[in-house]
């Protein structure tokens, strides 16, 4: 896998060290725990729905037959970052973070959207999910949907789950619904390679014309620079 594709999941697994000692978590180094995880504190739990600072998606207190086993606050907060909740029978032993080779089946990290491109994320396909532009990538074992102000990263051991995922988020700080598409994004997301006709008649549509703006800023700096 090529470095510019590994580094989202070496930003989630930093991210998951974080939080890992915000909540008191011992990291084994041996990798996956063989027993189930405990269940989720109140007080953490409490934590992440009484975060203030944008909506905080999350699968629900279960994801399929993984229980909500660990999540983010504003203690553990990085802006860069995000907030993040995570699934399965395995905290302790993430993979890249723990030097074992088990991955989590499910991180769900929101994140403030910065302007970038979605170049450096390697083979790629651009899709329409729950009604916003999303890109699949990391052989379809990570997604990213661009909602509102934000990012919502997803994390997943296999696209089926990933994609399952999808279908479950809602906020846990906001109101919301897994049913409802989520909310349009404001910006315009840096999507790379081929756009479908729907992912593109939704990016011509965003609120304040969000891509044409960016499209027509492009433009007038190539006139002002004579490229």
């Amino acid at each position: 896998m090529a470095n510019s594709v590994v580094k989202p999941r070496l930003r989630a697994a930093a991210r998951a060290g974080v939080v890992m000692a915000a909540l008191g978590v011992t990291l084994l180094a041996s990798g996956c725990s063989t027993g189930s995880p405990r269940p989720l504190g109140g007080a953490a739990l409490a934590e992440a729905a009484s975060f203030p600072y944008f909506p905080v998606y999350w699968a629900g207190p279960r994801f399929e037959q993984w229980p909500l086993a660990a999540a983010d606050g504003t203690r553990s907060y990085l802006s860069n970052i995000g907030d993040s909740v995570y699934y399965g029978n395995c905290v302790s032993g993430k993979g890249l973070l723990a030097g074992g080779n088990c991955l989590l089946p499910l991180q769900v990290t929101t994140v403030i959207y910065g302007i970038h491109s979605n170049a450096t994320l390697g083979p790629q396909e651009n899709r329409l999910l729950r009604g916003v532009p999303a890109t699949i990538y990391d052989e379809g074992r990570s997604i990213e949907l661009y909602s509102g102000r934000v990012a919502i990263d997803i994390f997943s051991d296999q696209l089926s789950h990933a994609l399952a995922a999808v279908q479950a988020l809602y906020p846990i700080n906001a109101p919301g619904s897994a049913s409802a598409p989520l909310p349009l994004p404001v910006y315009c997301p840096g999507l790379s390679g081929p756009e479908p006709a729907d992912v593109r008649a939704v990016m011509l549509h965003l609120p304040r014309r969000a891509c044409q703006e960016d499209e027509a800023e492009v433009a007038y700096t190539k006139r002002v620079k004579g490229e």
